[in-house]
């Protein structure tokens, strides 16, 4: 009994200290006036963010965008990069995307034109 117990409760430490970088709450950099807390968790074999709160002028506010996904099948690509796609709610508009983090700061890009165009931003994990 006592070994099942040992176990069990090595392999929750071990699953807590194997999670990737990525994982966690995020804020965005303020966009058009606004940002947000987005949550980032794995989706199938790669991860996906969603928008869990939104702040204007930093108060809280009830925006349409919470809930919406705005980080998309990023697949890790070693060294603390992603690739995938990113959704920009006040445009409406997906784009090629990529990650780059560093500890706790994360350098997002939106990219067209194959990536020849980029606009970034940078978040800061919060949680």
């Amino acid at each position: 009994m006592k070994t099942s117990i040992f176990a069990a409760l090595f392999a929750v430490v071990a699953g807590a200290a194997m999670a990737d970088p990525i994982e966690g709450m995020w804020q965005t950099q303020e966009d058009d006036g606004a940002y947000a807390h987005v949550k980032i968790v794995p989706c199938g074999p790669n991860f996906c963010g969603k928008i869990i709160e939104s702040f204007q002028g930093g108060k809280h506010y009830d925006s349409p965008n919470v809930g919406k996904m705005i980080v998309i099948d990023m697949a890790a690509q070693g060294d603390g990069k992603y690739k995938g796609q990113v959704f920009r709610p006040s445009n409406g508009k997906t784009y090629l995307g990529k990650i780059t983090l560093n500890g706790n700061a994360m350098k997002l890009a939106g990219c067209v034109a194959g990536g020849l165009f980029c606009a970034k931003q940078n978040w800061t994990k919060i949680k």
